[in-house]
Parts: C-alpha cells; structure tokens; sequence
C-alpha cells in the first residue's frame, strides 16, 4: 500500500453502499484509526476487514495525533474513518488531517457517501448553491439568536439534527424564517426506513410536533429569496393570473422562482381588484 493517510467514506446506514476501492483500502492499510472502534467492528465483520483499529474521537484526538503522524512519516499507511459517512463533516478528524499535512505525509480522499449530498439530491430543493451548518446550537436562545444570522441567506441551507431537539429547531426555524419557508426534512438516509418530506417550515414543525421522528435527521431549507427573486416572481404572477386562480397562481409561482408566499399573495389581490 503506498504510504499516506487515507480518509475514507463509509456507508450511511446500508452497508452495501462500501465502494471497491474503500474495501481495498480498508484492507491494505497497517491501521484504520475510527471514531468509535465497536461501531466500525460491524462494518468490519460484513466485509471481512482484520484490519486493527485505534479510536480516534474528539476526546482524544490531540492526543493520538503524535503517535500517528510518526506511523505516517516513517511510511505506514493509515485509514480515518467517522461512524458513517465522509469524515471530518461534523466528525473527527480535522486535526489529524492537518498534522499530516504539515509534516509533508501525502493524504488520499477514498471519495462516498455524505449525508449532506444525499440529501440535497433528494430533498426537492435548489442545490445548485448550498451552505452546510452542522448541528445548530443545542439551547434555545443560542440557536434562535444563530438562526437570525442565517435568515437572509440566499443559499439552500443544510442542517443536522437530532431527533430529540429537531421539534424546538423546526419551530424556530418556522418562527424566524417564516412558516412559508420551503424545507425538507430527511431521515435515516439509506437505511430501512428511510423518510424524506417536503413543505413548508410551518408544515413540517406541525408534522414533527405531533409524532417526533426516530433517527438520524438532516434538515434542508430554501434560501431567503433576493430582491431579483422578487421581481421575477412578480413577473411571473402576472403572467399566471391571467389564466389561474389567485392561490393557483401564486402556488406556482413560487414554486417556480422562490419568491416569498405573502407579498406575491398581496399583488395577486391588487391585481385582481379584489
């Protein structure tokens, strides 16, 4: 194996997702360094990997880091990977990635799965331009007072959360960006009950409230629309309300370019005189 520190993505959740290559790697590598040994084990059994393995986890990380970076400067091939997905997003592993960098060990991506790509190609939202934010802040006035930075973001945002504090987060979102506010909500992505729903915030804050979800969940929300948003959506509206009905039009309408539900609502009543 040609030394170096390989950063591998693992599967979501079915394990078949394990690329050729990542298989390979897994078993040609001297060490797999992962963020919790007994979860990669499964992994490991399923696809027969004896490969030994050290725990790499935010508690221990700086500490492990000395011990490794010399395994890689004196040749050794060593594998990093998270719990599931790609790692370092909103997993361990930054610190040692850069050590290695910085004592010249060459780093290869074993590219696969990532939770946040796996939902944004099937959230139904635009993802042409997206920003990633992790977790949001676990107490309430932190995470209302961060969502408030975030409500004038043009760009589709991705969010993690956890099932036992996605309720609070959607109701703030809904609150802060609006109820209107396009989102998805993703759960247990690749795994046996996989669930993706898609309305508005003040939908899926209603949805949650009523039967907290189990499982990962990766939240995905429109972007704020923009003044050039606006204008379009008023062309557009025009356009329609010559041959739709006021709630047909404006449902397209924003559908089709994003424009915000209320002010588009309150041009189709001028425009029809009512």
């Amino acid at each position: 194996m040609t030394p170096g520190l390989y950063v591998v993505a693992t599967p979501l959740g079915n394990l078949q997702d394990l690329s050729p290559r990542a298989l390979e790697t897994l078993r040609s590598v001297a060490l797999i360094a992962a963020e919790d040994t007994r979860h990669s084990q499964t992994l490991c059994r399923q696809w027969d990997i004896r490969t030994p393995l050290v725990s790499l986890h935010d508690h221990n990380e700086r500490d492990r880091l000395e011990g490794l970076v010399e395994r890689l400067r004196g040749g050794g091939a060593v594998a990093l990977i998270s719990d599931a997905g790609t790692p370092l997003i909103s997993d361990p592993g930054y610190l040692l990635v850069r050590a290695a960098r910085g004592a010249a060990v060459p780093v290869y991506a074993v590219a696969g799965p990532s939770a946040v790509v796996a939902a944004l190609s099937v959230a139904g939202i635009p993802c042409d331009r997206f920003v990633f934010e992790g977790f949001p802040p676990a107490q309430g006035a932190a995470r209302r007072a961060y969502f408030e930075t975030l409500a004038a973001e043009p760009r589709t945002l991705v969010f993690y959360e956890s099932p036992h504090r996605l309720a609070a987060s959607l109701a703030d979102l809904s609150d802060i960006f609006g109820p209107e506010r396009e989102g998805a909500l993703l759960r247990e992505l690749t795994k046996r009950f996989e669930e993706g729903v898609l309305g508005t915030l003040g939908d899926l804050a209603g949805r949650v409230r009523e039967a907290a979800p189990k499982g990962e969940c990766v939240l995905v929300v429109r972007g704020a629309p923009t003044v050039a948003d606006e204008g379009e959506g008023e062309r557009v509206l025009t356009i329609l309300l010559n041959q739709l009905p006021v709630r047909q039009a404006v449902d397209l309408t924003v559908e089709i370019t994003g424009a915000a539900r209320k002010p588009l609502y309150a041009r189709a009543l001028v425009v029809k005189g009512r």
